[in-house]
């Protein structure tokens, strides 16, 4: 999937999606995440994972275990398997607040998915 030419809405929706339909790799979790997106078509964003169930939101998810701050185009790589958080945190890429153990987590699911 070429993430490159997407828009974020389209980007959530297919998270949405991908999630949903393969609940496995989330069946245990019960993690919030906000993605504060700079750039281009960047915003507010959230991903809720409970239950074995996944909701995106546009804006503010309000509380959330796991605040990530990058840019669009970084988070398009990340999703494409394409940046290691490690490196993109150790790089001042990827800001992370909160639980660094989910944001670890959150890569290693998403390898998991093919976007």
């Amino acid at each position: 999937m070429n993430f490159h030419d997407m828009t974020m809405a389209a980007i959530w929706l297919k998270i949405d999606e991908k999630l949903n339909e393969e609940p496995g790799p989330i069946k245990e979790m019960a993690t919030t995440y906000s993605f504060n997106l700079s750039g281009e078509d960047g915003g507010l964003y959230g991903l809720k994972l409970a239950d074995g169930k996944a909701e995106t939101i546009t804006g503010d998810p309000g509380e959330v275990d796991c605040a990530l701050t990058m840019s669009v185009s970084d988070f398009k790589k990340l999703l494409a398997g394409n940046l290691n958080s490690t490196a993109a945190f150790m790089m001042g890429k990827l800001k992370v607040k909160g639980n660094i153990g989910f944001a670890l987590k959150l890569e290693s699911l998403l390898k998991q998915y093919s976007f």
